[in-house]
């Protein structure tokens, strides 16, 4: 009882300092005992470790958090408690209304390559109790700071390739790999293929030059965010989305 007491008392005070100050989700720690505790830790799991805990619907080696870094956590990386919050909400991408269990089953389907999981299925009920435990506190139906990816100016020049080929080599290369295959450390990815078989497919929103450029400018290089011109990152964008990955599997489907 007195550890549901104090992870009640840790919700609600930093549903309070969310109000006071920019958005911070609630530690660990806060995480409830319970069964709905047991399904946020299930979807945390699943988010950090997709390849283990979502087994059947990846196609490739990459996590969850390999986009939405820190967990989900973090500002300007896409984080899950700034998406909770703007669900449900038309998207272009598909013509529809999209709820978030819907805006999932499409990150499995581009992102991670692999297959929709069904709508009532347990993963996509652990990976919302998430999202939302990570929200808690945070205002409904308001576009937040920290949502998404930073918004780049128009690049100065045309997107290149060359340049960004040079770039990749001087900023990259060390942490993904000469050729985009990811670093493996002690049979684990610990940096994901940016290209190749293993990586995104064309049909995901990493794909377009515009949205990997904003996640490279305000992301990379790791714990170094914000140390790229905007130009570099539009230059690496273009070229790390001009090498060959899987197929957007809409067309493959035609």
């Amino acid at each position: 009882m007195k550890r549901l007491l104090l992870a009640g008392f840790c919700t609600i005070a930093f549903a309070a300092a969310a109000h006071a100050a920019g958005f911070t989700p609630p530690p660990e720690s806060a995480i409830p005992q319970g069964p709905f505790g047991d399904s946020v830790r299930r979807g945390e799991a699943i988010f950090t470790d997709t390849q283990k805990n979502a087994h059947g619907f990846t196609g490739n080696v990459l996590t969850c958090e390999n986009c939405h870094l820190d967990r989900g956590r973090k500002a300007d990386s896409a984080p899950m408690w700034a998406a909770w919050v703007i669900y449900p909400q038309f998207r272009s991408k598909n013509g529809k209304i999209n709820s978030m269990a819907m805006r999932i089953q499409g990150c499995f389907q581009f992102s991670i390559n692999g297959k929709a999981p069904p709508l009532d299925s347990a993963l996509l009920t652990d990976l919302q109790s998430y999202f939302f435990w990570l929200a808690t506190g945070a205002p409904t139906g308001k576009k937040m700071p920290g949502q998404g990816f930073p918004e780049l100016p128009k690049a100065a020049k045309t997107p290149d390739a060359h340049r960004g080929a040079l770039a990749y080599q001087a900023h990259c290369a060390l942490c993904h790999g000469d050729k985009g295959e990811g670093r493996v450390s002690q049979g684990k990815m610990v940096f994901p293929p940016l290209w190749g078989a293993q990586s995104y497919n064309k049909g995901a929103g990493m794909y377009r030059v515009n949205t990997a450029a904003a996640f490279i400018r305000a992301n990379m290089p790791y714990s170094q965010g914000g140390s790229l011109d905007a130009q570099t990152a539009w230059d690496l964008a273009a070229y790390i989305n001009s090498q060959p990955r899987p197929a957007d599997p809409r067309k493959a489907k035609k």
